[in-house]
């Protein structure tokens, strides 16, 4: 018979609120610089190349460090990695907000990425060890996954009220007095926990970890940007050759940097490819909508900002609703259920060219927030549950991980996608028009160009360029539905034998 866990105590729970401090400003970092960017470019005059890496280079350290950041906190200590981080993360938002070149930008941007890779696995990793009742972490994980989707929708709209007032750099001084709670209340509130038998780091482990990651999410990205092209293919297959040499170096290792008996725990590899599946519809498509508000229905950025934020409230609610559901309807069941209710959202997504677009989009987006929000609980929960408690760290970092890898997976599958699209069916109008087919790359660079045309061919060709890209933007939506499909249909079948956290033992199978 085993012993009922001990409950939380207040302790705990409040340090659940300080723990989602930082998920706030991580997720609110990776969007709140989009609206700062025609300001810092008017200040600093970057290259195109400069303000490309400016955008991108924290996303990419990011990604790359998590999980050595996630083993180091098993080593070194949980608490003290993430306080050390959110230190290293104030005082790197202060050297980008005062930064007076680009390439000054450029070195703040990547040490707030290495600062915040560890914010994610201590936060998740303290969690697994905080709340020992698996009705309570589950709950506590919902709130955790939460501030990620409360962050990003409220990063537009406090970047964007605060560039209403202060200059570009101010978006960063957000983080200031957030990161300062969070070193005051830390040391009094959450409890330090460490692998009691750590071993030595492998250094060698944790570079090509990282080689790995940079470079796959790097050919990722630069599909999304380019397409297909040589550079973009190589930087993957390298990344995954450097892979397949860290795995080999794993299992020969005592000490390896993520252990090998992990993925021979039932359902562990399994959430962690759910995961990725369920990044690659939200990221790819979140990108798409933006472009479909501001470039079809023609919002400015702020309008488009405020309709998007309901998606956040749906990814909210999702999230919280997770732990209550997951006691009555067993696990498996209920993530392919919510597949399938993200398949319906993007099935009405595939409408949005109708006689009403914007109530269509509205809906479909909803629909597919809501679907997908209990997943990330549910998986995040399966994957810290599954991983022994000294080995919480870099469960959360694989974790974490692979929403990065699904999210960069999405946004270069379905851009690319759409932009052949949007490219092949614009070759007629922008003939018609005198135009080369380099206008009709992307739908704002044609907008561009129709504004420069006279009145009798600028209008035609943006009618006939927001028609084909609400067809791009409906072929995609029919590939995430059926994507959403299949992996219900996945779900079902890897996750319904796999032990379960949550207390989802009770709901049976």
């Amino acid at each position: 018979m085993h012993a009922t866990p001990p409950k939380a105590t207040r302790r705990e729970w409040t340090g659940l609120a300080v723990l989602a401090l930082p998920c706030l400003l991580y997720s609110m970092d990776l969007t709140v610089l989009n609206l700062a960017i025609p300001h810092l470019s008017a200040d600093l005059r970057p290259s195109p190349s400069q303000l490309l890496w400016i955008v991108d280079i924290y996303g990419f350290l990011l990604a790359g460090f998590l999980i050595p950041m996630g083993t180091l906190g098993d080593r070194i200590g949980r608490r003290r990695l993430l306080l050390s981080g959110a230190a290293a993360f104030g005082a790197a938002s202060i050297l980008a907000a005062f930064a007076a070149s680009p390439a000054m930008l450029i070195a703040a941007r990547a040490l707030l990425g290495v600062a915040a890779a560890t914010l994610a696995p201590s936060t998740l990793s303290l969690i697994r060890n905080m709340f020992a009742d698996p009705r309570e972490r589950t709950f506590a994980i919902g709130v955790w996954i939460s501030s990620f989707s409360a962050g990003g929708a409220v990063g537009p709209l406090i970047g964007g009220a605060v560039l209403e007032h202060f200059w570009w750099g101010s978006v960063f001084l957000l983080a200031v007095p957030i990161m300062a709670a969070l070193l005051a209340a830390g040391p009094m509130l959450l409890p330090e926990f460490r692998d009691p038998h750590p071993g030595r780091i492998d250094l060698a482990s944790a570079l090509l970890s990282l080689a790995t990651v940079l470079a796959v999410i790097y050919g990722f990205k630069h599909i999304a940007a380019y397409g297909p092209d040589p550079q973009a293919l190589a930087a993957i297959a390298g990344g995954l050759a450097v892979g397949a040499l860290f795995l080999r170096r794993q299992h020969r290792l005592a000490d390896p940097l993520i252990d090998p008996a992990l993925f021979r725990r039932p359902g562990f590899g399994a959430a962690l490819a759910v995961n990725v599946l369920a990044l690659f519809s939200a990221f790819g498509f979140f990108l798409l909508i933006a472009q479909y508000l501001q470039l079809v229905l023609g919002m400015g950025p702020l309008q488009a900002g405020l309709w998007t934020a309901p998606s956040g409230l749906a990814f909210v609610a999702g999230s919280m609703a997770a732990p209550a559901l997951v006691r009555r309807v067993p696990p498996a069941r209920l993530i392919a259920g919510s597949f399938l209710l993200s398949a319906a959202g993007f099935a009405v997504l595939t409408q949005a060219g109708g006689s009403h677009p914007l109530a269509t989009l509205m809906a479909g987006y909803l629909l597919f927030c809501l679907g997908l929000a209990p997943i990330g609980t549910l998986t995040t929960d399966m994957v810290v549950s599954l991983a022994p408690p000294h080995r919480a760290g870099a469960a959360s970092g694989l974790s974490e991980t692979s929403f990065e890898f699904g999210g960069a997976l999405g946004i270069a599958v379905l851009g690319s996608i759409s932009a052949l699209a949007y490219r092949k069916l614009m070759a007629g109008p922008l003939a018609a028009a005198g135009l080369p087919e380099r206008a009709g790359d992307t739908l704002g660079s044609t907008v561009a160009h129709a504004a420069a045309l006279p009145a009798a061919q600028g209008e035609p060709l943006l009618a006939a360029a927001r028609e084909a890209y609400t067809q791009s933007f409906s072929l995609a939506a029919a590939i995430c539905a059926a994507m959403a499909v299949a992996a219900a249909a996945l779900a079902w079948r890897l996750l319904r034998n796999a032990p379960m956290a949550g207390g989802a033992a009770q709901a049976g199978h």
